[in-house]
């Protein structure tokens, strides 16, 4: 048995905030763990969005079992969260499941560059909210007997397909952003500097990653496989 001992409660607490909204949009999600050092990153990919969510939890102590210095292993979703012992600060590894084929198309570890024109935060949630009041909208106006599966999908990629700016993100990725709880709310006026790193987004080959402070969403131009793009 593997128990990995994070650094504190807090970042216990954000992994199991995490781990719940993927389950939340997948009762059977998997999650692959890879650590190196004090860091861990756990993927997942929410069904409907198209993207790679990415969580990095610090670790209290190097990661070490026996003479391995590295974990990468999938595993479930809720079987991690069950584990997970917000007091302690520890998580034990489940045991490894067959990973489903997303699991084995990560983003690179290297090679990142900054891509220019992102918008401002405020921007980026403006943009996820007129994308849904779009959806909303134009699903509203439709004949109840086109008001279909079919055409609302149809729709709905139209609009989540759309780039951010130049920077060729497609607003999937913000509102995958958003409903993971990676791209909050601004915090108010009188609240305390977080000392916390902006929004960015990096490119490395075909990939783009979105950064925030609570997370990461990757997407490949060529896509993570067919699914479909609705408002949830």
């Amino acid at each position: 048995m593997t128990v990995l001992q994070l650094t504190d409660d807090r970042e216990a607490a954000d992994l199991a905030a995490f781990l719940a909204r993927l389950i939340h949009y997948d009762r059977g999600a998997a999650v692959r763990l890879q650590a190196t050092g004090t860091t861990l990153a756990v993927f997942g990919r929410p069904p409907s969005f198209e993207v790679l969510a990415i969580r990095t939890v610090r670790l209290a102590k190097p990661y070490e079992d026996g003479l391995d210095t590295r974990l990468d292993v999938t595993v479930s979703a809720g079987e991690l969260l069950e584990s997970l012992d917000e007091a302690a600060a520890t998580a034990v590894v489940p045991t490894a499941v067959t990973g489903p084929p997303w699991a084995g198309v990560l983003p690179p570890r290297g090679g990142w560059r900054t891509v220019p024109h992102l918008p401002s935060p405020d921007a980026l949630r403006a943009a996820v909210a007129a994308a849904v009041a779009e959806f909303r909208s134009r699903a509203r106006e439709l004949a109840p007997e086109r008001r279909t599966r079919p055409v609302l999908d149809r729709i709905g990629r139209e609009i989540w397909s759309r780039t951010v700016a130049d920077t060729g993100l497609p607003v999937r990725a913000l509102h995958a952003a958003q409903s993971l709880g990676f791209l909050r709310p601004a915090a108010p006026a009188s609240a305390p500097a977080s000392g916390e790193e902006p929004v960015a987004l990096f490119s490395s080959g075909a990939w783009l990653r979105l950064r925030t402070p609570y997370g990461s969403i990757a997407v490949r131009g060529s896509g993570l496989g067919a699914l479909d793009i609705s408002v949830r």
